[in-house]
């Protein structure tokens, strides 16, 4: 199920698969693992995914995927990042910035100068100091039927080039949601 990743941390592995099994290994067999399912939104899988395991059990991970977006009249792409997750026993040490720190090590070789989140607002202090910031305007995300949604979540986007800046206007993730 992993391979070991070069890695400022050695207890990072890149997982070749994140399904349901995997999630109930780090939180338990909970209906709503991310507290969204009020959102009524639809979301997308991630295609790469990154874990911590301890003692033979998955304990953290962070999804990545790359998604189209449109900002303003720019057309660009961002990695969209999700799934992020800590077991409930080993919250507050550090877990998830390690997850995170890895997933965007690779999230800067895949190209966009982008990353890209939704939270839950009592994490924004969380993303903020990963170095992630907060997007004021609202993001439109798109949903089956050829239908779109506001996001009523935080998104929030960090730089995955230097000297990348956010461009200006609406924005529009052309995805479904991470």
């Amino acid at each position: 199920m992993t391979a070991n990743l070069p890695s400022a941390s050695a207890a990072v592995v890149r997982l070749t698969r994140f399904t349901r099994t995997e999630l109930s290994e780090i939180v338990g067999d909970g209906e709503d693992a991310f507290g969204v399912s009020w959102t009524g939104l639809t979301w997308r899988g991630k295609e790469e995914h990154f874990g911590i395991e301890r003692d033979g059990r998955l304990v953290a991970h962070t999804g990545l995927v790359t998604v189209p977006l449109s900002i303003g009249s720019v057309e660009t792409r961002a990695v969209g990042v999700g799934g992020v997750v800590v077991a409930p026993g080993l919250r507050g040490q550090g877990l998830a910035r390690v997850v995170m720190t890895a997933a965007l090590e690779h999230a800067r070789t895949v190209g966009p100068d982008y990353g890209l989140l939704f939270c839950m607002p009592h994490l924004l202090p969380l993303y903020e100091r990963f170095g992630w910031q907060q997007l004021h305007e609202e993001v439109e995300v798109e949903q089956p039927e050829d239908t779109t949604a506001v996001m009523p979540l935080r998104s929030m986007w960090v730089p995955l080039r230097e000297g990348a800046r956010w461009p200006v206007g609406p924005v529009r993730l052309r995805s479904l949601p991470m």
